[in-house]
């Protein structure tokens, strides 16, 4: 039996982070978490990866299917934090924002890692994004380079 299975060292791999600013404070981290497993763990050198910033959840689809048009990255970690409110407006937003980057992936075929938190309240998303639930960037990072990896095994 043939068993295709990703690893975690890429280093020759060119990684695009794409980040929501809104709820900058629980998003950095996730960037911090995701920085570091890329370089430490995938063994990714700085010039390999770019980060893109911008405003919102509902904006990340759009960027990596930019990034992903491009042909220069090999994955793409989209990274932000949606926290539940009064409103409905959540629903729209994390829903939109999932299948927007589910779309990119399958249509580019390039690994785009869901590393979205999609909270009931801020102190969720302060767990998930470093402390008790561990850091949610660093697992779309290592999600990102198994992938990478599974794609290179499968061939063009």
């Amino acid at each position: 039996m043939k068993v295709i299975e990703g690893v975690i060292p890429a280093p020759q791999a060119k990684v695009a982070i794409v980040v929501s600013r809104f709820n900058s404070f629980i998003n950095d981290r996730l960037v911090e978490g995701a920085l570091d497993t890329l370089k430490r763990q995938g063994q990714i050198a700085d010039e390999n990866i770019t980060l893109v910033k911008v405003p919102g959840a509902v904006e990340l689809p759009l960027a990596a299917k930019r990034l992903a048009k491009s042909k220069q990255f090999d994955g793409i970690v989209a990274l932000g934090c949606v926290i539940r409110g009064g409103t409905a407006h959540f629903e729209y937003v994390s829903g939109e924002c999932a299948k927007g980057l589910a779309q990119v992936s399958l249509e580019s075929e390039i690994p785009v890692a869901f590393g979205v938190l999609t909270t009931e309240n801020i102190e969720q998303a302060i767990e998930r994004a470093g402390t008790k639930a561990g850091n949610k960037g660093v697992e779309a990072a290592l999600s990102t380079l198994e992938m990478i990896n599974v794609m290179n095994a499968l061939g063009a």
